[in-house]
This record gives structure tokens, sequence and C-alpha cells, in this order.
């Protein structure tokens, strides 16, 4: 499969922070072709191991969240209406009028709805509907609602991938099921190389709320070093380029202090060695992602982080092009088997 398609059935399909279940039998599926190791742990990381030939292996964690933002159910009205709160950061003023599946004892779908602006007082004209405000309608009774729906239901925007000009999509939760597709590519890669570490193929849950997943699955693996996987801002008209990273021009290499130094300008030489696009991203403190998680873990694990450039980030119309999906994949791959038990010590050294 290739890995626009990879990608379609990932964003098409849901698994909001904490009920990634859904998409484990599809990852799973595709991941046994290439891995000699695949296994769910205790919190539903998606754990993938394609081993290496070297001697006391070098041990490589790459990471990508499988989760993704979305809404859980809170409330049912008496007349069946559902109130709702968010998982994950999301902007109020994207939801609304917006088609969502609450996935109940079966996925149902509804509509996100508040007061008509002909019903609204002038002052309230002005300013942006808050969430609690909204409702979900699905057209049911309480009776019938709560026959399907209960509190604590997951609920997910009912949106498909499209196809855009120029290699580009459209989709929701392509933050990050874009990093797992460049897993997936990366694992494709590995196949035609010679590398001597163990690649640890990490698909990790609960990014988006509390990186619990990176936290677990890289105290677990212990590797000498991991890489985040993950999107950047794209620009855009009204962002500074300076703090984005543009689409088709190959993944971010973050620069920062959540970044090891000497991994970062092996990865910069592999990048021009091959000829592979990038792109610096500049992040000073905590990066946000799971390389957050794995740099503080046990007694200190060295970082990284690739970013793909990614426009509209935590909307349902998220944007990224498919060169830089596969750009991040080459650069994965050819930069793991450049990485020798020999040289890891120097590499690692500040």
């Amino acid at each position: 499969m290739n890995s626009k398609e990879f990608l379609e059935k990932l964003s098409n399909n849901h698994g909001v922070s904490g009920f990634e279940t859904s998409l484990n039998s599809m990852i799973l599926s595709y991941f046994k072709e290439y891995s000699d190791r695949v296994s769910v742990d205790k919190l539903g990381n998606i754990i993938s191991l394609i081993r290496g030939s070297g001697k006391d292996n070098v041990k490589i964690m790459l990471a990508a969240h499988m989760d993704e933002i979305g809404f859980i159910v809170k409330d049912i009205e008496d007349n069946g209406f559902l109130r709702f709160t968010n998982i994950g950061g999301i902007d109020s003023r994207t939801i609304l009028g917006q088609e969502v599946i609450v996935h109940g004892n079966r996925d149902i779908l509804g509509v996100i709805g508040a007061k008509p602006p002909h019903l609204q007082s002038s002052e309230e004209q002005d300013k942006a509907i808050k969430m609690d405000e909204m409702i979900i309608d699905v057209g049911m009774t309480r009776n019938e609602v709560e026959k399907v729906i209960k509190i604590g239901d997951s609920i997910t925007i009912n949106r498909k991938m499209i196809n855009l000009l120029n290699n580009r999509v459209a989709g929701k939760a392509l933050d990050n099921r874009a990093g797992v597709t460049v897993l997936y590519e990366c694992m494709k890669e590995l196949s035609r190389l010679h590398h001597e570490a163990d690649v640890y193929f990490v698909c990790t849950t609960q990014e988006e709320v509390t990186m619990a997943g990176a936290l677990t699955s890289s105290y677990e693996i212990n590797p000498d070093f991991g890489i985040t996987v993950d999107v950047g801002f794209g620009t855009t008209p009204e962002l500074h380029k300076s703090s984005t990273i543009g689409l088709g021009e190959g993944p971010g290499i973050t620069l920062g202090g959540n970044i090891h130094p000497g991994l970062r300008k092996k990865l910069v030489k592999i990048s021009e060695e091959y000829n592979i696009p990038y792109q610096m991203e500049i992040t000073p403190g905590p990066t946000g992602t799971d390389a957050r998680a794995i740099q503080i873990n046990r007694e200190g694990i060295p970082a990284l982080v690739l970013s793909i450039p990614l426009r509209y980030m935590h909307t349902s119309v998220e944007v990224l092009d498919m060169k830089d999906v596969k750009n991040t994949a080459k650069l994965l791959a050819f930069f793991i088997s450049s990485i020798s038990n020999e040289e890891l010590e120097g590499l690692l050294c500040y």
C-alpha cells in the first residue's frame, strides 16, 4: 500500500486520545509485514521491532502519536441533545456547524449547533460562541439516545480526507496520522537498507493530553536515543516565516533545548549527503511533542524531532504535502542506516 492510501485509511478512521484501539487492527496488519515483532502494551501503544545486524545492538526508538483531538459526551439533555467537551486542544470557533460521529454502541451521526445569529443580541454576535453553549443534535429523543449513547462516549468530526492539487491532501487527524505513515514508509525503506541498530517503531497513545504513551513505552524500551515524528506549523500568509516551515520543502529538523546537538548535526549531515530537502525548526523550550516525555525519562534519553509541515493544525481541514511525508521517511531510514555501534558514544557526547 502506498503512503497516501495508508494515510487516508488512518485519517478516515477514529481514535481520540484514550480511545485509540479502533486503529489497532489496521496498523498491526500493515506493520507486521516488515517487523520481526509487533505488540500492544498496557497503555495501548503499538510497538514494532525491526532487528539490526549488529552485536550488542544500539536501540533506536521512533515515536509517532496515533491519537487525535476530539470530544466526549458529558451530558444528555431531557430533549435528547448532547452536551460535550473537548479532548485535546480545540478552537471552538472551528467546530460550530460541523458534522460529527458519536461513537456509542454504534456510530451515530450528529451536527453541532447553537443559537442562530438571527436570535442573538448584538453583543452576542460580536463574540465567539463557547463550546459549553453548543449542543450536538442527533435527531433522537432522550430515551432513544440512551439506548445507544452514554456519558463518556467519544466524538469525532465526520470528515474524509480529500486530494488537493500539487500532491497535497486535506483532512482531520493528519496530526499525527502523518507521523504514523512516516513510520510505515520508513519500515519499507529500511527493508532495502543495511542497518546495525535495533529499531523500535512506536505508535504512541494520549500525546494530545498527557504524553503518557511515549513516557511509558520509552521507559520500557530504554533506547539509546529516540526520534519523534510529528507535525510542525506550515507557512500561511498570516504567519511569520521564521516561526513556520514551508509545505513541500522537506521535514523540519528541530533545534532547541529538547534536542540532542550531536544527533541533530548527524541528521543534517545525512540529509545533505543524500540530497534530501530539510528545514530548520527553532523551538527554544519543550517541543510539545513526545520527544519531551522521552528526553526526561529514566536518567535522560537523547532526543530528536522531525516535523512534517502542516497547515491549519487542530482543525478538520489540516493540509500537508505528501512529498514531505516521503522525504521524512527517507531521511529517517538513511539516518538509521548510518548509525554504528562504534560511533554512537561519540555522537552522544556533549
